[in-house]
């Protein structure tokens, strides 16, 4: 990733996290700014499978997922192991920077801890 991609990344995760106290807190600021931005309903193929991605919620352990339809059944799927179409819808950007967050990107945390602003 280039440097312009990754200060991008960083500075989506520094608007979701500001002003949070612990990593549940983090985890809810990154709703908020998921829920604004992410345009949904889209379509993604998880498993070889088209399925329409419809919300992005959050589980009683913290964690966020994608709420997956198909002919009528759902699945929630782990937001940072979704997989992205292409083009990603408007929005991605910040599911992106969730992933970068919380590393499953393959980089550790940026600013892994919740911060408050200093300003």
């Amino acid at each position: 990733m280039s440097t312009r991609g990754t200060a991008e990344l960083d500075a989506l995760i520094e608007e979701a996290t500001v002003d949070t106290y612990d990593e549940v807190e983090a985890v809810n600021g990154f709703l908020a700014v998921i829920d604004e931005h992410l345009a949904v309903p889209f379509a993604t193929t998880v498993l070889g499978v088209e399925v329409t991605v419809v919300k992005v919620d959050l589980t009683s352990d913290s964690r966020l997922v994608a709420r997956c339809v198909r002919e009528g059944f759902h699945q929630d799927i782990g937001l940072a192991e979704l997989p992205l179409p292409e083009p990603p819808p408007d929005g991605a950007r910040r599911v992106e920077a969730y992933r970068r967050w919380s590393g499953v990107d393959g980089v550790t945390r940026t600013g892994g801890e919740a911060r408050r602003r200093t300003t």
